[in-house]
């Protein structure tokens, strides 16, 4: 029988995959994933993604060999090698529409190919105003989108006819080097267990928890939030199978903060189609005007967590440690690089995209441009997050106690400004600037400064 060729992308897994699902009804199915560093440009894939996606090609060849077939692995431009090989198969393509800029041009590259749904809860282009366009505000297209929800079912993993894959030529994944070496920076990785095993058992430890998930989800000090971002990232795990799961679990009513936030996955793609260059460009001319500061020295010392503000350090040691920080922390530490150091959104966005092991183009690309005002749908700039208030709003001291231990003996109400502790600093046995650097910025002069810049961009005096 004529095989078929499934070419997985940013799709990882074997239930709920309208691709697989489509070839396996018409033949046997050929496993295909391409690692495409060229098509992306500077958008390849971050380092920390990397490593996710060493041990998630693990976790899938294992799957597809246990289950008799194999999961033939290239590198290169994605089009020509999927082309080259269903020529050589004499097999029709199967892939799941992916939304990010460069994946329509893979598929374009690729020729005859049959696109199948599952990335998204819905087709971002099913989501239309009552005049038939596409929607730039997220609350608006939310409820637009609900009237389509809930998603249809997942289907679970079937039996699949595996061709026999022996004579197609595969690389050694070991040999792609997805792993880091020299040095091993991924120690604090271990928490997490990328695959679409691991994402089912954090799906249902999550699912105990969904309850809690509204009035937990912004206390970083503890585990409220999902952490199911890698798996969706990655696809191990479908949104259609997320939603459902929590929604079974406590009711949509309940589980509706939580589904809002699969939905804003959603809107993101929306956004990237609409602005393909959206991970690059600002969307409001105003910030093509911003004067943002040159400053390496600042750059640093917010990436590598040592601004002087326990908050946003924390945040950026938890990234650097583990490949994920909290969305809370998310939005203060990026608000502080673009309004309090006045450096421009995009080396932030740059940053996080190469050690976030949940990186996604359009929630990357989103999440920035809402920080810095500069989105079709974002924050007022003069919106300016207070790195101390929100750290003490959001009860951040145990967090922070984990991520900056040199103030771990701070009592909590003097934790989030240790340059105010006094006597109990000594007491710590802390000095700023030796133990622990004193503020990068004081907060009241930078928030002016950031107004002032930002009168500047309007062309204000």
């Amino acid at each position: 029988m004529t095989p078929h060729l499934v070419w997985f992308r940013n799709d990882l897994r074997l239930a709920d995959h309208a691709a697989l699902i489509a070839a396996a009804a018409r033949g046997p199915v050929v496993a295909l994933f391409v690692l495409d560093d060229e098509t992306p440009g500077h958008w390849r894939m971050g380092a920390a993604q990397r490593w996710w996606l060493h041990h998630s090609l693990v976790s899938l060849g294992r799957s597809i060999a246990e289950r008799g077939g194999q999961l033939i692995m290239r590198r290169g431009r994605a089009g020509p090698i999927v082309r080259a090989l269903a020529a050589e198969l004499g097999a029709p393509v199967h892939t799941l529409i992916h939304h990010e800029p460069w994946a329509a041009v893979q598929v374009t590259d690729a020729g005859a190919v049959t696109e199948h749904l599952g990335v998204t809860l819905a087709p971002p282009e099913s989501v239309l105003s009552g005049t038939g366009g596409r929607y730039r505000i997220f609350t608006p297209w939310w409820k637009k989108l609900l009237e389509q929800m809930p998603p249809p079912r997942p289907l679970p993993a079937l039996e699949v006819r595996w061709a026999d894959g022996s004579a197609v030529a595969s690389d050694d994944l070991s040999q792609w080097g997805l792993l880091p070496t020299a040095p091993d920076w991924s120690g604090g990785f271990a928490e997490w267990q990328p695959g679409e095993a691991g994402a089912a058992a954090r799906l249902a430890d999550f699912a105990r928890r969904a309850a809690r998930y509204d009035a937990a989800r912004n206390l970083p000090s503890m585990e409220g939030t999902s952490r199911l971002s890698p798996h969706l990232a990655l696809g191990e795990v479908s949104p259609n199978t997320a939603w459902h799961v929590i929604a079974d679990a406590v009711g949509e009513g309940v589980a509706e903060p939580y589904l809002r936030e699969l939905g804003w996955r959603d809107f993101a793609a929306n956004i990237i189609e609409q602005f393909p260059d959206h991970g690059d460009a600002p969307n409001r001319d105003t910030f093509n005007h911003f004067p943002f500061i040159d400053d390496p020295a600042g750059l640093h010392a917010w990436c590598h967590g040592q601004t002087g503000y326990p908050i946003v350090d924390a945040g950026m040691r938890q990234l650097w440690a583990t490949g994920w920080m909290h969305n809370r922390v998310r939005m203060i530490t990026a608000s502080f690089l673009v309004k309090h150091q006045l450096i421009d959104w995009r080396h932030g966005e740059r940053w996080f995209w190469d050690c976030l092991v949940d990186a996604d183009y359009g929630s990357n690309a989103q999440g920035w441009q809402w920080v810095m005002g500069s989105g079709v749908d974002s924050s007022p700039f003069n919106r300016i997050f207070a790195p101390i208030g929100q750290s003490a709003k959001f009860d951040a001291a145990d967090y922070i106690r984990r991520w900056v231990p040199e103030l771990a003996k701070l009592p909590d109400n003097l934790i989030h400004a240790p340059w105010e502790a006094g006597v109990a600093l000594i007491r710590a046995g802390v000095k700023l600037g030796r133990d622990y650097p004193a503020p990068i910025v004081n907060h009241e002069a930078a928030r002016a400064r950031a107004l002032q810049a930002f009168a500047v961009a309007r062309g204000q005096p």
